[in-house]
């Protein structure tokens, strides 16, 4: 292996083996390896979770003694050979897809959140791609990932002593990362070259191992760049929309040439968000320079196997950028290399493609660019149908192309030492490598004592956890002595803890919990039942209001009554995430429904025995009942009314003060809270499996991943013949549908049926171009009713005129159902391939 800025010491027998594991991610979940780096230096390893840092840190003295240590060198050495092994052992996508058309999926992703000693991640959508990631080493489905490598990443979090927040943003030293430069067969680094305005753009690339998956690193921060381009990856989510254009130029674009560069040849494109959507102009581009074709078919062929994933429940939330900056930094691209006018480019990415001031969306890039769309959650893909609906202009809401698949969590990333015990001892080791639908029987059976121990000694552990960060963080603001040492004495580990943690937006309500501060004083002191709170949490650093809130909070806890019930934890990164998912007992989420598109912090709490309470927003609407935890709102939206916010935030404290805390004080004659213990084992066994990335990641391979592999290699067989045929049949839409029309129109009722009848003029198409329709609303829930109408014939001495009839039961009236005209071509996607829809009124 070849690193950059390193102490290496390839001299020392055995050290080879340990840079082999500390470069490998696995052991951010296996565990299995932390003794050795705790070994070479505790406080080291305790402070950072980095066993790359520890390596370069060690003294060579210490090296060498500890690597003379036999048991040491076996312990290491089983490590590796387990890991190997373990690597070339089958998995759930060989033995369930022997014959898959599935080589490869590239996976975009602006952020990973991989493990804090690679802080390239902000929150939810890096937690979302780095769980999807590791999961998909777990079953072996062939993912290759490509994102940015960044200097300062995003920011690190200090709260002063008058309570406000300040960003900090510190140097991410490529050599303290376990990460290594990609380098070329004679030992050249990997470097590519992309065009900007007047200079070329130098991109280093890296390498990360994550057990099975390669995640590749794009880079700007290359000697040969000018000075204002080598920032170009400085910072995650900082700067204006000029340098998130370069960042999302690199990532797109430059992503998929690396791919190209590196050999591999991806069926499926997975845009984890819109941020990446270049990389579908890219490869149609590649694509074009291999078969002769036009932008149009290349796109046509090659979107088959593009998934568009959004995470977004607000259309204000998508990236926006002025059709200036698309022709200073594409409009040569556009020329060049897809053939297409600046127009046309611009075009891709509006609403409406003649309105010169509308500016250039990035969903609606990723969309005209993919086979197939997803939102995050149930409700989410109901929330994305009416976002795009303006896209599929007369579509009824439930046909606007976009489904689901609910975020899940990699439970072996977040699971506790205690909790990883116990599922193994009922569910075996191996639980997360395949189908976890049989894991809920299993956890039925542990029983109440051994789970009402774990909790104890998780909460207990935790409080420890907390009360080391918060004196640090206190030391560090210069807060007195006597305030740091009281730190070690606040909290009591056997009293209900509360967990909220999240980015202070205005939407997430951080503070709904404050609205009457007296009433949660009251919550939180009563002597007989008391209960105790930790919160933590960043807001951007452009958000005043977010600010704000967190301002408000630390205002609250220094009243001396509070003191003791409260604490804010400062920096929330991945480190504190994971201590507080593993010891809280229940975990609060209060968006604004339905604002949060999934949410998964409250998943993370499932496979430690920690409960939730939340809005029904998100994975949440879709997961609770009565059973396995509590919900607040009525599963309605209600927009930004203050009245509904106060009646929410007495619902909580309502929740709160009459079946939460008296049922976790409620125990048996052992002291054991049984109500409390059988919803947790209830939670556990529900939800765990359900909500698990294990279960996310199988239903993408089996549902997005090689359908799209199939049709993307259908097209682009023989050159993209089918890709032409396609772009051709767009066209031939385009010009000729404006005029078709509906004429006449007969219906037959017998007992059982209505018979419909209708005449229609197609101009130039002809009926394999378009399929003829009765639709009817669904009602009770039900879905839509379509039936296909048969081609009868032609009609003579009516040009271009086919008769159409269909026949659907009368148990609905005649009236329900209504003639309508769509388009149609063999596994075509409509209307996300074509939008075209003409009713008979």
């Amino acid at each position: 292996m070849s690193t950059l800025n390193t102490y290496r010491r390839n001299d020392i027998k055995g050290y080879d083996a340990l840079e082999e594991l500390a470069l490998d991610l696995f052991w951010s979940w296996s565990h299995s390896a932390d003794k050795i780096w705790q070994r070479l230096d505790p406080a080291l390893w305790e402070l950072t979770n980095n066993p790359w840092v520890v390596l370069q840190t060690v003294s060579q003295e210490k090296l060498e003694n500890t690597l003379a240590d036999p048991a040491f060198c076996r312990l290491v050495n089983d490590l590796l050979l387990n890991k190997r092994q373990d690597e070339k052992a089958s998995t759930w996508f060989q033995q369930n897809h022997p014959k898959s058309p599935l080589t490869c999926a590239a996976y975009f992703s602006m952020e990973f959140m991989l493990c804090e000693a690679l802080p390239i991640y902000s929150g939810g959508l890096g937690n979302v791609a780095g769980d999807q990631l590791k999961s998909a080493s777990d079953l072996g489905v062939p993912v290759v990932a490509v994102g940015l490598l960044y200097q300062q990443g995003y920011f690190r979090q200090l709260i002063d002593k008058d309570g406000q927040q300040h960003a900090l943003y510190p140097y991410n030293d490529p050599g303290q990362l376990p990460i290594t430069p990609f380098r070329k067969p004679n030992g050249e680094w990997l470097r590519l070259e992309i065009r900007l305005p007047g200079h070329s753009l130098w991109l280093r690339i890296w390498q990360v191992k994550v057990g099975r998956v390669k995640l590749y690193l794009l880079d700007s921060n290359d000697a040969a760049n000018l000075p204002v381009y080598r920032g170009i990856t400085s910072e995650l989510y900082g700067g204006g929309l000029e340098l998130r254009l370069q960042q999302e130029l690199i990532l797109g674009i430059g992503g998929w040439r690396l791919l190209e560069e590196l050999g591999l040849k991806p069926e499926v494109c997975h845009l984890n968000e819109g941020h990446a959507a270049f990389a579908v102009l890219e490869r149609a581009s590649k694509f074009m320079e291999r078969t002769g074709l036009p932008f149009k078919a290349a796109l046509a062929a090659t979107r088959a196997g593009n998934l568009f994933t959004t995470h977004t429940a607000v259309s204000a939330g998508f990236d926006r950028f002025s059709p200036f900056l698309i022709e200073q930094y594409l409009g040569n691209y556009a020329k060049d290399r897809l053939g297409i006018s600046l127009h046309d480019l611009l075009a891709l990415g509006r609403l409406n493609p003649n309105d010169s001031s509308e500016p250039f969306n990035m969903a609606y890039l990723a969309i005209r660019g993919s086979g197939a769309v997803n939102g995050v959650s149930a409700l989410h893909e109901q929330v994305s149908k009416g976002i795009f609906s303006s896209l599929f202009p007369r579509w009824p809401l439930s046909e606007i192309p976009v489904g689901h698949v609910t975020n899940g969590v990699h439970m072996p990333s977040w699971d506790s030492a205690m909790a990883d015990d116990l599922w193994t001892e009922l569910c075996g080791k191996c639980r997360w490598l395949g189908p976890v639908d049989k894991l809920g029987k299993e956890i039925r059976s542990v029983p109440f004592e051994k789970l009402w121990k774990m909790r104890n000694e998780a909460r207990k552990a935790l409080i420890e956890y907390a009360r080391t960060r918060l004196a640090r963080e206190l030391a560090a603001r210069g807060e007195s002595h006597e305030s740091v040492e009281a730190v070690q004495y606040l909290f009591d580990p056997n009293t209900l803890t509360l967990g909220f943690a999240r980015r202070f937006a205005t939407y997430k309500r951080p503070n709904l919990l404050l609205y009457d501060q007296n009433r949660l004083l009251r919550i939180l002191t009563n002597s007989q039942r008391p209960v105790q709170l930790m919160i933590a949490g960043k807001a951007h650093p452009q958000d005043m209001p977010g600010q704000a809130m967190i301002s408000e909070w630390m205002q609250f806890i220094r009243r001396p009554e509070v003191r003791g019930h409260v604490i804010f934890l400062s920096d929330y990164d991945m480190m504190l995430t994971e201590h507080l998912v593993q010891g809280v007992d229940v975990w609060i989420n209060t968006p604004r429904r339905p604002w949060e598109a999934s949410g998964t912090s409250g998943m993370k709490v499932l496979v430690n025995g920690g409960l939730n309470l939340s809005e029904l927003d998100g994975w949440w609407a879709e997961a609770y009942n009565p059973k396995v935890g509590w919900a607040i709102g009525d599963g309605k939206e209600h927009n930004n009314d203050p009245s509904w916010d106060a009646f929410e935030a007495a619902s909580l404290y309502d929740l709160l003060e009459k079946e939460i805390v008296p049922e976790f004080y409620s125990r048996d004659l052992e002291g054991i809270p049984i109500h409390w213990i059988a919803r947790i084992r209830e939670s556990m066994a529900q939800l765990t499996p359900l909500f698990s990335a294990n279960r996310a990641v199988r239903q993408y391979t089996e549902e997005h991943y090689i359908p799209a592999a199939v049709n993307y290699q259908k097209r682009a067989a023989e050159n993209g013949a089918i890709g032409k045929q396609i772009a051709e049949w767009q066209n031939a839409l385009a010009k000729h549908w404006g005029i078709l029309r509906f004429s006449e129109v007969k219906i037959e009722t017998t007992q059982n049926q209505h018979i419909f009848e209708v005449q229609v003029y197609l101009n130039d198409l002809g009926p394999n171009a378009v399929e003829v329709e009765l639709f009817a609303e669904g009602f009770e829930g039900q879905m839509p009713v379509r039936k296909k109408m048969e081609c009868i014939r032609q009609l003579g001495g009516r040009t271009n005129t086919y008769l159409y009839r269909g026949a659907v039961p009368s148990t609905r009236p005649a009236g329900d159902y209504t003639p309508r005209l769509i388009p149609y071509f063999p596994d075509v996607q409509i209307p996300l391939e074509a939008s075209q829809i003409l009713w008979q009124h």
